[in-house]
């Protein structure tokens, strides 16, 4: 039962004092400008208001407002057409709740325009002005809460991105020295198999690193602290454009031998320089991720050169090889190209 009314990690501290400090806030602008002893609605907008990242407290900011002046529209014409009874009410949420679907309103919008009907029909009727008010607590208590996360240390969610993309680039780099490593042993059905399933494993992980990204580049946006931390978001969506074609290509690969494989294959010559170029090839990777973003540890605190070489140029195989052999240069020469860059 708890897990479904319990997050999995608590909302950092910070972000929760904002949210109280914009409530608070909001109240008692609201209370200086409007003439109104319990300004609830500009409380209620800046606590919904305030999130994470400026571009998504923005929207948020939008999608109150929009609603509230929309449910606002609605109340009134309803009640100027038809007066003021039960049925108009639960007219006008029904109505509401249509016109929101009917635009195409995010979910925040869409609910907010038959609760704000509602309230207007309800205590409208007899609050003078009460329409109006609501409107402009609204907007104050969603300007109140813009202008607190944009003031006080708005994040950027640069951290998650840079972990999320070196796990990426070090199991990449992980999967390409296991498929060097299967190459030079003989291997059982299972631990071919055993071999694909982790490599299977690289798909939530670049998707994990993908959504971080994304994550990090909304957090810049109108984000003062852009111009200083934007070129270290981007280096890791540049990073992660590098690791994306070789996670296609190291999936290819490992599904080539487990389909391809059996006990002579280790005996080609050519397979075992394949086999030390891919050991290079996953030392090279980890100076790559090294080097984009200090997030993995040199090796003794020294600056390791790279060790690809020249792609590999290959004599006839053995009939029952060369397919896989074939598939296996190809691969390793595109592996070579994203990895230096070329």
């Amino acid at each position: 039962m708890t897990s479904r009314i319990q997050a999995p990690s608590r909302v950092p501290l910070l972000q929760v004092t904002k949210v109280a400090f914009a409530s608070v806030l909001a109240w008692l602008i609201a209370q200086l400008l409007l003439p109104t002893d319990m300004p609830i609605f500009a409380a209620i907008a800046a606590l919904l208001v305030v999130q994470p990242s400026v571009n998504q407290t923005l929207g948020r900011a939008i999608e109150r407002s929009v609603g509230v002046i929309a449910g606002v529209i609605v109340a009134t014409v309803i009640a100027q057409l038809f007066g003021e009874s039960e049925w108009i009410i639960l007219t006008s949420i029904v109505v509401a709740i249509f016109i929101g679907w009917a635009l195409r309103l995010t979910p925040a919008s869409a609910n907010q325009i038959p609760i704000s009907a509602m309230l207007v029909l309800a205590l409208g009727t007899t609050t003078p002005g009460y329409a109006a008010e609501r409107i402009i607590e609204t907007l104050i208590g969603a300007t109140i809460g813009f202008i607190v996360t944009i003031s006080i240390a708005p994040p950027v969610l640069l951290a998650p991105a840079k972990e999320s993309v070196a796990a990426l680039g070090r199991e990449v780099a992980a999967t390409i020295d296991r498929l060097a490593v299967a190459l030079e042993k003989p291997l059982r059905p299972a631990e071919l198999e055993e071999l694909l399933l982790n490599a299977r494993l690289l798909r939530p992980m670049q998707a994990k690193a993908a959504d971080a990204v994304k994550q990090g580049r909304e957090s810049l946006a109108f984000n003062p602290r852009r111009s200083r931390l934007g070129s270290a978001v981007e280096a890791e969506a540049a990073l992660l454009d590098r690791l994306s074609p070789l996670v296609n290509r190291v999936l290819g690969m490992t599904r080539a031998v487990r389909d391809h494989y059996d006990d002579s294959l280790r005996q080609e010559p050519t397979v075992r320089a394949i086999s030390v170029e891919l050991k290079r090839a996953a030392h090279d990777l980890l100076l790559l991720v090294d080097a984009s973003g200090d997030t993995v540890a040199a090796h003794d605190d020294t600056v390791e050169p790279p060790a690809l070489t020249a792609p590999l140029v290959i004599a006839t195989p053995h009939p029952e090889h060369w397919i896989l052999i074939g598939s296996l240069m190809e691969d390793l020469r595109r592996v070579r190209e994203e990895i230096v860059g070329d």
